[in-house]
């Protein structure tokens, strides 16, 4: 039995994001996308809080996971909400000023009330951002949570997020350690991000005993699962109604005798991330690894640095650098194709083009069909992951026809090509060229997705 979690998004009283995300437009696309587990967001906002609890009822006592008191309709019975928020840092250590955003997550409603009472004690406005900013350390946000219940969690997101992480080039650490001193035996998971994959996590000696998870950090609920983690269990029976937070922390913490484990995760092409090369959006400046290592860090345009990407900035911090021959790739019977390093000591991953991506293409990039074909298939075939990931090559042809197989055969065989972002920037990713079925190897900076 597998379940799919997304553990990270946010709500309409964050900044940026659709008015139109409250519980209901969640739990409908996390059905639409066949995800079980999903974050609530931004449980430290007022208005948000009561809209949780007013909306959601535990799906048994003590088990610290909700559900919607009405579903809206059947499918949406198997949406299971998790309670978890995003925090922003920033304060000065080190003569440095930081910027770091963590995920933490609540085993229950009453801690989530202690918690925002600290936040509260210590200045914090809540009601300013549904991702609240707040002047106090990585460190003290975590004391602070086992100081409010020993179960709570925190784990960096988007680790590698140039403006606002962890690891960030502007403004984050260059360990763990160095970020959370002797905290840091409590730091299990980190969040991989849009930008990198596990490859280049596992890159990082610090990161050898910990999980690498992934999520989608939606704005919108189309966004949701555009990454994602998928827990398992040799346990058939086990339904998402069945599940605790207990469950869900014990395989963060990848504990052996745990009910559930990571089973894979499920990620962007790196390259697609907004900042996985190094640059200047304003200047048109795009610079691979090797281009910085040959030009350097200052933009040639406005002689300002550059933005360091995340493949540069893992390229410093990495104890090794893994190539093809360290990773084994193995294909399941739908063809799709999982990556392990080639000792299988880490949890692999699959790589995927969310459904909306593939259908643009397909439909010369009419947003509005694009929309509609995506409708039309989640009804007659299936959840979105279940066409990316699941279905036979002949039901896809037979059901929604052969340029919708020959995409979702190219994407599962990892043989799309992208042209990488930079700051800021999504990188474009190109499944056919033109109007057949061949790759995109053009050049100008496109490459195909590595490994």
């Amino acid at each position: 039995m597998q379940f799919i979690a997304d553990l990270q998004l946010h709500s309409k009283y964050s900044r940026a994001v659709s008015l139109r995300m409250d519980l209901f437009e969640i739990v409908s696309w996390a059905a639409k996308k066949g995800i079980q587990l999903v974050a609530t967001g931004d449980w430290t906002h007022p208005l948000w809080f009561r809209h949780l609890t007013d909306n959601l009822a535990e799906t048994a006592e003590g088990s610290g996971l909700f559900q919607l008191k009405k579903p809206a309709e059947e499918p949406t019975r198997d949406v299971i909400f998790f309670l978890s928020t995003e925090i922003s840092s920033i304060y000065s250590q080190g003569g440095k000023t930081r910027r770091v955003h963590n995920l933490v997550f609540s085993p229950s409603i009453s801690a989530c009330q202690r918690f925002i009472k600290k936040l509260q004690g210590r200045g914090a406005n809540l009601m300013a951002d549904g991702r609240p900013i707040v002047g106090i350390s990585a460190k003290e946000l975590l004391a602070m949570c086992l100081e409010v219940d020993e179960r709570m969690l925190l784990i960096p997101a988007h680790a590698w997020t140039p403006w606002f992480s962890i690891f960030g080039s502007k403004s984050g650490f260059d360990s763990i350690k160095e970020c959370f001193e002797d905290l840091s035996s409590y730091i299990y998971a980190v969040e991989t991000g849009l930008s990198s994959d596990p490859i280049m996590n596992w890159q990082i000696k610090e990161l050898d005993s910990r999980a690498i998870v992934s999520f989608s950090d939606a704005h919108s609920g189309p966004k949701l699962g555009r990454e994602a983690t998928v827990f398992i269990t040799n346990d058939a029976r086990l339904l998402p109604h069945d599940l605790t937070y207990d469950d869900i922390s014990a395989a963060l913490k990848q504990e052996t005798n745990s009910r559930l484990k990571i089973g894979y995760t499920i990620e962007f092409f790196p390259e697609e991330g907004k900042y996985h090369w190094s640059g200047h959006r304003a200047c048109n400046v795009r610079y691979s690894p090797p281009e910085v290592k040959e030009k350097g860090t200052v933009c040639p345009v406005c002689h300002r640095p550059l933005t360091i990407g995340v493949e540069n900035r893992v390229i410093d911090l990495s104890s090794q650098t893994l190539l093809p021959a360290d990773l084994l790739l193995i294909k399941n019977k739908a063809g799709l194709t999982f990556v392990y390093d080639k000792d299988k000591k880490r949890r692999p991953f699959v790589s995927a083009v969310p459904l909306l991506e593939v259908l643009l293409e397909i439909n010369h990039h009419s947003p509005t069909a694009a929309l509609y074909e995506y409708h039309k298939l989640t009804a007659s075939l299936g959840s979105e992951f279940d066409i990316l990931l699941r279905l036979s090559y002949e039901t896809l042809e037979k059901k929604a026809g052969i340029k919708l197989r020959q995409a979702i055969e190219i994407v599962r065989d990892r043989k799309v090509s992208v042209d990488p972002g930079y700051d800021g920037v999504f990188g474009k990713v190109h499944i056919f060229k033109n109007d057949d079925q061949t790759l995109n190897q053009s050049g100008g900076g496109t490459q195909t997705s590595l490994f």
